[in-house]
């Protein structure tokens, strides 16, 4: 069984597997090398070739049990024909959404559009360096799209003021990308995907009235899906105002914490198998401040099911040596 099935599955406390979010990125001078080669990002991520190479350089350099597969969100509103590019400095820019076109689009178009993704990660699961560890596929929650898709940007702290004015198009457009995550997910797992992982980054943009329509009940729809699949299913609602509840209602396998909760609350509250936690920020100090910060989740979480991960991605300006110092630190503990 590989690394993360056993905590998630068997529940298993006799060790702290460790991946880390955003591993295949910046913060490598190898990527650094590619992505001057290569400046538009969504080439980039559909060049399978190069995807696949990009996810394995982590594992490549450190002792981590999880590839994630070199993609992002964004490529779901890609497939379904709304332009995506990014933008130095400031992130994704979406075009404009014509749902009469994305509406009409069927499942072979949308395939076809972003195949390389999954053949990016056939090449990665079939790859020896990966043998007995975890290859991660991840969509992004149906909120945290549907954002992007009608704000046109990163919301940062606020969406656009007329964000919710069309309650017909924002519940079409949910329908839309649940159908369509359904499918992605699909094909990743079928292509050697053993573990999927839900990114919703907006979560903690909702008022508490507004989180069952938006985030529970889609959420919802996506775990179960995953699980009749047989593959585990680990959520991240970043900055959710109620973890407990969350877990309650859309019942994942493993939940990934952000680095603003209180492990100790979450250790009170969740009995399902927790992932993450620590400040990426702590990364950019020094060794003894990463050595008592790591083992503080450590020994909060060394009676509980637990996966090592950071409470975000990590930073672009991090030293690789302090991720190996890291790794180093949660395998001796």
């Amino acid at each position: 069984m590989k690394p993360l099935n056993k905590i998630i599955y068997n529940k298993d406390t006799s060790f702290n597997p460790i991946w880390i979010m955003r591993q295949a990125g910046r913060y490598l001078p190898e990527f650094r090398e590619i992505r001057k080669k290569n400046p538009d990002f969504i080439n980039l991520c559909l060049n399978d070739n190069l995807s696949a190479e990009i996810t394995l350089q982590p594992l490549k350099r450190f002792n981590i049990d999880a590839a994630i597969i070199f993609s992002d969100i964004l490529m779901l509103p890609y497939g379904l024909g709304q332009k995506v590019k990014f933008e130095k400095n400031f992130g994704p820019k979406l075009d404009s959404l014509d749902l009469n076109e994305i509406a009409k689009l069927d499942e072979v178009d949308f395939v076809e559009k972003i195949y390389p993704v999954y053949k990016a990660i056939k090449k990665v699961s079939s790859d020896t360096i990966v043998k007995d560890k975890n290859t991660i596929g991840f969509v992004g929650a149906p909120w945290t799209l549907l954002v992007y898709m009608i704000n046109l940007k990163s919301p940062k702290k606020d969406l656009n003021e007329n964000f919710f004015k069309d309650d017909f198009l924002i519940n079409r457009i949910l329908l839309i990308i649940e159908k369509f995550l359904k499918v992605h997910i699909k094909n990743q797992i079928d292509n050697g995907a053993n573990i999927i992982q839900i990114f919703d980054s907006w979560a903690g943009l909702l008022e508490e009235k507004d989180l069952p329509n938006y985030i529970y009940t889609p959420t919802l729809n996506l775990v179960e899906y995953v699980k009749s699949l047989n593959v585990p299913v680990i959520c991240f609602p970043r900055e959710i105002k109620n973890y407990k509840e969350f877990c309650e209602i859309v019942k994942p396998d493993a939940i990934s914490i952000d680095y603003n909760v209180d492990p100790k609350k979450i250790l009170k509250d969740i009995k399902i198998p927790i992932q993450g936690g620590l400040d990426p920020k702590i990364l950019l100090t020094d060794y003894e401040n990463l050595k008592k910060e790591t083992s503080k989740y450590l020994e909060i979480f060394k009676d509980h099911p637990y996966i090592f991960n950071l409470g975000h991605g990590i930073l672009p300006e991090t030293n690789p040596e302090m991720v190996a110092n890291l790794i180093e630190i949660v395998k001796n503990n």
